[in-house]
């Protein structure tokens, strides 16, 4: 027997797709990654669930958003072309902001993804994800970094 919401619409096996019943308020998220693909997707996952996301190619491009306005999460991926991720992290934490950071990474040519996540950790990333990943590894990724104390703060 399929289960069912309060609306009659099957949501699959409740154990494995227990991410779809975690009340998370509305966000607002830059996706910041330089593949535009990957921006898609991730927009894709959260607007429906009501999150405003706003997507950045560069690391630029993330603070020159993140001056105009206060988001609630940066979904971050390590290496980018004008300013990588590790740059953003960086200047949040001198700026003192309260956004919370997801790092992303599939790694590049002379850094295995593992050690990008390692290292944006080390400055202050709230959780990481490892490249590829699916919908489900992206919520919890998002419910841990919503979670995780501030690494000054610990």
């Amino acid at each position: 027997m399929p289960y069912r919401d309060s609306g009659s619409q099957d949501i699959g096996n409740p154990c494995h797709r227990r991410w779809r019943f975690k009340a998370v308020k509305p966000l607002s998220i830059i996706v910041a990654d330089d593949v535009p693909q990957i921006q898609a997707l991730v927009a894709q996952w959260l607007e429906p669930r009501g999150h405003k996301v706003v997507c950045a190619s560069t690391g630029d491009e993330t603070l020159k958003l993140l001056k105009k306005e206060q988001f609630d999460l940066v979904i971050l991926d390590v290496l980018m072309p004008e300013g990588d991720g590790l740059d953003v992290i960086t200047e949040l934490q001198k700026r003192g902001r309260s956004e919370r950071v997801l790092t992303i990474s599939g790694g590049g040519k002379y850094m295995p993804a593992a050690d990008c996540v390692k290292l944006a950790s080390g400055l202050g990333s709230h959780a990481a994800l490892l490249k590829p990943f699916d919908e489900r590894q992206l919520l919890d990724g998002i419910e841990r970094a919503l979670r995780t104390k501030d690494p000054a703060a610990a």
